[in-house]
């Protein structure tokens, strides 16, 4: 197919062009950035965008980078077309962050265009990586470990505050990533650069296989194209197929995220380790990178098997167990919760409702508690208009109970000597003091949290226990479903 017409497919299919924006454009002076700038130059009067370069001398190729930042800006003013020129020290900064140097060039590179875009008021950031890209990155994140989000490659269009950029922090959400190149193979590109006598730059580096993804290009796809000549289609075509499952997975995942994380801040993230460990494994371990990623923005340098090892503790670990992430992560399990949160975090303490005296309750109605935190809501329903997940029941401050066994007046209170339930599935009374502490609700807590009562049963300890006298059963007509909501600060 023709490139410009790809690229306008491309462009279309995914709306990467809005009428009106400026797009920064990063221009190296290589043949995939100048294929990139001379068709968006084309096209930008057909979508109404501006276009603006930007140009990063990463300080690596010496008097070469310093020529290649010459050309570029010597074809934008040919071309009239603005441009910023910026020069980075990317060795220095290497040493100085303790990593390697194309991460390090990465993170530069990056945080120069979101820089330059904010400057000049701009949405959207267009880099040229091209189809045999994909397929380097796709092996790149096989050879490393990687779950379905590393083998769907890139992606035409991404948000850019989902890149880690390390010292340089994180990027606004609203600028978008886009990548018009990313269905043209690199000979289109080539061919494309010859046909319309461009004169692009050559940069050595590309060619020094010490660089991983240098290595995969000139060595390890030429002996996978010995096996099948056709292997960068198939690679290609398979990571459409990842990525289409991938958006599957995660609409599922943010479903659940709903009613298994039952706190996130931007310092950490804590799961119902109940609700979570009920969940298959597979999204067991997507709850866990969504989990990261809102923390860090970033699942870059976190494979498969840091999360599946933190899985594994989570899944039977002890109160107290602990598994470490990179990114200064780490999950530690809690008596009911899963808590992901940076090492050396100190979760506040827990806000439980409490009570200090008997509170009656209107049925059905709603009910403030004292100190105006917390309330009571209590609904009377069919048993055939039972919400779906009611068996399981993930929210823990909420009861489903057999309406007709209430008949008389139901009441919060705190513990009193002597009491006891029939704990649901256990058939026989256990003194309520004896079911926090197997529950290892903290001592502190045990005075006042609450408890539902109806005449002399205590029906229920508040997020912990439900007395199975007053379980839903087969016979059940109506229901009552209580619950016990923290109200926010606002209200």
């Amino acid at each position: 197919m023709d490139t410009l017409r790809q690229v306008r497919e491309t462009i279309e299919r995914h709306s990467l062009l809005q009428p009106g924006d400026t797009v920064v454009v990063g221009v190296s002076g290589g043949p995939d950035s100048l294929c990139l700038l001379h068709i968006l130059r084309q096209l930008a009067p057909e979508y109404d965008v501006t276009l603006h370069v930007g140009h990063l001398n990463h300080g690596i190729r010496g008097a070469e980078a310093d020529e290649d930042a010459r050309y570029v800006e010597a074809l934008c003013r040919e071309w009239s077309l603005p441009c910023e020129i910026e020069r980075v020290d990317v060795p220095d900064l290497a040493r100085e962050r303790g990593l390697a140097m194309e991460e390090t060039s990465r993170q530069a590179r990056y945080a120069f265009l979101g820089r330059l875009a904010r400057s000049v008021s701009s949405r959207t950031v267009a880099v040229a990586h091209n189809a045999d890209d994909q397929i380097e990155t796709v092996l790149m994140h096989l050879l490393r470990g990687s779950g379905l989000a590393g083998l769907r490659g890139m992606r035409p269009i991404s948000r850019m505050d989902e890149l880690r950029l390390g010292n340089d922090g994180r990027l606004p959400p609203a600028l978008a990533l886009i990548r018009p190149l990313l269905e043209v193979p690199r000979a289109d590109v080539e061919a494309y650069v010859r046909e319309h006598d461009l004169h692009p730059r050559f940069d050595r580096s590309n060619l020094d296989t010490t660089y991983f993804r240098n290595r995969l290009r000139h060595e390890l796809i030429p002996l996978l194209e010995t096996y099948n000549p056709n292997v960068r289609a198939v690679l290609r075509r398979t990571a459409e197929v990842v990525a289409g499952d991938y958006d599957l997975l995660r609409d599922l995942v943010l479903d659940t995220w709903e009613w298994v994380v039952e706190e996130e801040s931007d310092e950490a993230i804590v799961y119902n380790l109940a609700a979570w460990r009920e969940q298959p494994v597979a999204l067991q371990r997507s709850l866990l990178r969504e989990g990261v990623h809102r923390l860090r923005a970033s699942l870059r340098n976190i494979n498969w098997v840091h999360i599946d090892d933190a899985v594994r503790v989570a899944q039977s670990g002890q109160t107290g167990a602990a598994a470490t992430l990179p990114a200064g992560l780490l999950l530690t399990l809690s008596y009911d919760s899963a808590i992901l949160a940076d090492e050396g975090y100190t979760p506040p303490a827990k806000e439980v409702p409490v009570v200090a005296w008997d509170i009656p309750l209107a049925v059905p109605g709603t009910t403030p508690l004292p100190g105006g935190r917390w309330e009571v809501d209590i609904r009377r329903i069919s048993r055939d208009d039972l919400p779906a997940d009611w068996q399981r029941n993930p929210h823990r401050y909420r009861l489903y109970l057999d309406a007709a066994r209430i008949t008389g007046g139901i009441a919060l209170r705190p513990r009193r000597p002597g009491d006891q339930i029939i704990p649901l599935g256990l058939g026989h009374r256990q003194a309520v003091r004896d079911v926090m502490i197997n529950a290892k609700v903290p001592q502190a807590y045990r005075a006042t949290l609450p408890l539902l009562v109806h005449r002399d049963d205590v029906v229920w300890i508040a997020g912990v226990r439900q007395d199975e006298r007053y379980a839903i059963t087969e016979d059940t007509r109506e229901a009552l479903i209580i619950e016990l909501r923290r109200l926010s600060e606002t209200e």
